[in-house]
């Protein structure tokens, strides 16, 4: 499309977010009409991803959706792009151009690959945001460049992230790495299911974003990795600083993340002019960050007292950046130059209420202590009101509640009431054991209450005015606290707490490289061994020599967990975790495929088994020599010929890569497979059949091994009638016997066309012999004798 003949870049960046940390990219390359879709989880408050995928495609033009407050302590990418492309062309486009959905046709109309193979027609729901860059970015370029883009002539990828594994939707549902795969059967009351709520055990709200993001995009950097598990080692061998650490993380607010989003954009000036509520809201966010940061960096020297002596990498970095940075301690003293000591936050509403009203010391502005004045003057009014009511009605168990939204509001227990209410109880509302109302007067002290407060939050903004702006110059390192405390959070309380509450020795270190095998000694299913005590370990072993394990056995005999199991140990281990293993060493997986579940897609209008095989489409045309391909019984869904062929030759497809690959499998004749290919191992899970009933053992052998009508077993401790079984057996028989007979004729007339092929060769033969006449002659008399006697 253009050709400037130098070695400047021409990608133009089309850049979008939501509130779930997610940011979708497309790149498009003017010079070779190419287009890069990425989208991933933004593991980082500074938008480390992001700002590695920029200097990757090094743009001219950004395109950016117009700046709006960003989500909880995120910079948003539009201020991003302010702040370090200012080099770059910048254009705002409005939010209607980020239109997913017409991005999906773009793609879909203009890509020269089948959209099949990005797997947008199957995954387009996961991909949105990157579809509705590429809509604008195509619209932008339209419009500036004067062209039009020719149907079925742009090349398009999905790159994913490039510092992290990449786990496709279906395989993270298939996985149950963030939600059960039966959820709604389940509940929300039981126990823990899925590998995101059994790490769960994090304090604050970043640190749960940040596990539920390293889950979803798992590490490939193996030194980030490995320094992350020397940190676990010594945490495990240290159970004072262990303990240590997850005390002193109690003492930060469990919002420190989000602090940050309230310093990032400078708001119009505050004036002294009657300001509406919206303004007196936004002061009180302000005031309650500055309390936030207060209680934080008041909890800095203890935190510094608990890391002194720490040695692994992690500890050591933050010890020396952030409890030694002198900043901080400069921050917390002008904090208490205009703070008050006591200020500390707060979650319960009214004391944080409070707090924020007297954040500022007293005797700085006069109007600030005339506000606080009518505020406690209200305050201790509604008290009074609410001690009188007692007294005149007879409530001694009379409460005084208090929430943001109702301000202060009664709350009498049923037994108390004899018959109704006075009639001066108004908004009367049953709620459990209580009801829930207010009166006029009330109602009357909560405006004039309310109002006391917000005039208390504008003046105190007013105050912070300077304060403000010394810590907005200091930013960056307020946003290397938040990224500090939140890894701290994952790695103590969830990773090390985790193990800590497991048996000794259960969970171990894995090793990793970078070409030598996938082994694991005794692993376990990290979500089922917490529900079963006696769960059966199992081990794997893959390498390039044998890059194919195909399992096989019944129904129930544990093939699919193991499968799973699999997956789930390479994720913990990626992220820097231990894993339930007695040993494990791994080679960095660069993306996980799964193809397990069976049921139709009625929103695309495919059947179960068209799902499947979109799904191995989307497998088969994406995957690395480092990826690791898992599939569950991959053909079953349609004719048993047609499913051993599709899987026979996917497997021949995969052979031939470096790509790991576990198989599973009912299908005996895929073990003919290790027979003609040297790299293909064949286990299967262990049965015993005792009195016509099959005993699990979940336990994997070696070899193939064959379980004979192990359907019907099983369809009669399912509780079929005695009678359908019986019959389901005589059909059994019957078809077992004409597949006999059928081989027996099968193989009477492989004999005569057999006997009739040598004939007709020997005939050829004499026929151009140049044997005499009488030799010829006896040599037809031969040929009769021994076709009639079946001698040939």
């Amino acid at each position: 499309m253009e050709d400037d003949g130098g070695e400047r870049s021409s990608f133009v960046i089309s850049l979008i977010e939501n509130r779930a940390k997610e940011v979708g990219m497309a790149a498009f390359d003017l010079r070779s009409a190419s287009l890069h879709l990425s989208q991933y989880i933004e593991t980082s408050i500074s938008y480390q991803n992001t700002k590695t995928l920029l200097h990757f495609y090094d743009p001219v033009v950004i395109i950016v959706p117009p700046n709006k407050l960003a989500p909880e302590g995120m910079v948003g990418v539009s201020e991003l792009v302010d702040r370090f492309y200012a080099s770059v062309k910048k254009v705002v486009m409005a939010r209607g151009c980020f239109d997913d959905t017409k991005g999906a046709m773009l793609i879909k109309n203009l890509a020269a690959r089948e959209p099949s193979a990005l797997g947008l027609d199957t995954y387009y729901k996961q991909y949105y945001l990157c579809l509705a860059s590429a809509s604008a970015a195509i619209k932008w370029i339209e419009a500036e460049k004067g062209v039009i883009i020719t149907s079925h002539s742009l090349a398009v990828t999905f790159n994913g992230s490039f510092d992290h594994m990449n786990i496709d939707t279906t395989s993270v549902h298939n996985l149950e790495i963030v939600e059960p795969l039966h959820s709604a059967l389940w509940g929300t009351s039981s126990k823990k299911r899925s590998l995101f709520h059994m790490l769960k055990t994090t304090k604050t709200i970043g640190g749960t974003r940040l596990l539920r993001a390293n889950l979803l995009q798992p590490l490939k950097d193996i030194e980030t990795i490995n320094t992350r598990l020397d940190c676990l080692d010594e945490l495990m061998s240290n159970e004072q600083l262990f303990f240590g650490l997850s005390q002193v993380l109690r003492k930060f607010p469990k919002e420190t993340d989000r602090v940050l989003c309230h310093f990032c954009f400078k708001p119009k000036k505050i004036t002294n002019e009657v300001l509406g509520a919206d303004d007196a809201k936004k002061s009180q966010m302000l005031i309650s960050s500055i309390i936030l940061l207060k209680t934080a960096l008041d909890a800095l020297p203890l935190l510094s007292k608990v890391l002194k002596d720490a040695q692994c990498f992690i500890l050591a970095n933050v010890y020396k950046s952030v409890c030694e940075n002198e900043k901080y301690a400069d921050i917390r003293k002008r904090i208490g130059e205009v703070i008050d000591e006591d200020v500390l936050h707060a979650r319960v509403p009214f004391i944080a209420r409070t707090q924020q009203c007297f954040a500022v010391k007293a005797g700085i502005d006069g109007l600030l202590d005339i506000a606080r004045r009518s505020f406690c003057d209200t305050s201790e009014a509604i008290h009074n009101l609410a001690n009188k009511y007692r007294e005149e009605y007879k409530l001694p168990n009379l409460k005084l509640p208090f929430n943001n939204r109702r301000g202060f509001y009664f709350s009498i227990p049923h037994k108390d009431i004899q018959g109704k209410l006075p009639s001066k109880f108004i908004q009367v509302v049953k709620h459990g054991n209580n009801v829930h109302c207010s009166t006029l007067e009330l109602a009357s002290l909560n405006v004039r209450n309310k109002s006391a407060a917000g005039e208390c939050y504008v003046r105190t903004e007013v105050c912070l005015e300077a304060l403000v702006d010394a810590i907005r110059e200091d930013i960056l390192m307020f946003t290397l606290l938040a990224e500090v405390l939140c890894l701290l959070d994952m790695i103590v309380n969830s990773f090390a707490h985790t193990i800590s509450t497991k048996p000794v020795d259960r969970y171990t270190r894995p090793e990793f490289t970078d070409n030598g095998p996938l082994a694991i000694d005794a692993g376990r299913h990290p979500i089922l061994e917490s529900i079963h005590s006696d769960f059966v370990p199992n081990s794997i072993f893959i390498s390039e020599a044998s890059n194919m394990v195909i399992v096989m056995g019944p129904n129930m005999s544990g093939k699919s967990t193991y499968l799973q199991q699999v997956c789930l140990i390479i994720i913990l281990a990626q992220i820097g975790c231990y894993v339930p293993a007695h040993f494990a060493t791994i080679r960095v997986v660069d993306r996980i495929f799964t193809r397990m579940g069976t049921m139709d897609n009625l929103e695309s209008n495919s059947s179960t088994f068209m799902t499947e095989m979109k799904e191995t489409a989307f497998i088969m045309q994406n995957v690395s020599q480092r990826s690791l391909i898992v599939m569950d019984e991959l053909g079953r869904a349609t004719s048993s010929s047609d499913g051993l062929a599709i899987a026979w030759s996917c497997c021949e497809h995969l052979l031939s890569l470096n790509a790991y690959t576990i198989f599973a499998t009912h299908m005996e004749n895929l073990s003919k497979l290790a027979t003609i290919y040297p790299n293909v191992k064949i286990l299967h899970f262990y049965v015993d059949i005792r009195n016509s009933h099959l005993d699990f053992k979940f336990r994997l052998n070696d070899g193939p091994k064959h379980v004979a009508h192990y359907g019907l077993l099983l369809a009669e401790v399912a509780g079929l009638p005695s009678s359908v079984i019986e019959t389901a057996r005589s059909i059994t028989s019957r078809i077992t016997e004409k597949e006999v007979n059928e081989m027996e004729v099968n193989c009477l007339n492989h004999n005569q066309i057999m006997m009739a092929y040598h004939a007709a060769q020997r005939l050829i033969c004499l026929k151009y012999s140049n044997q005499k006449e009488d030799a010829i002659r006896q040599a037809l008399h031969l040929l009769k004798e021994s076709y009639i006697d079946g001698k040939l």
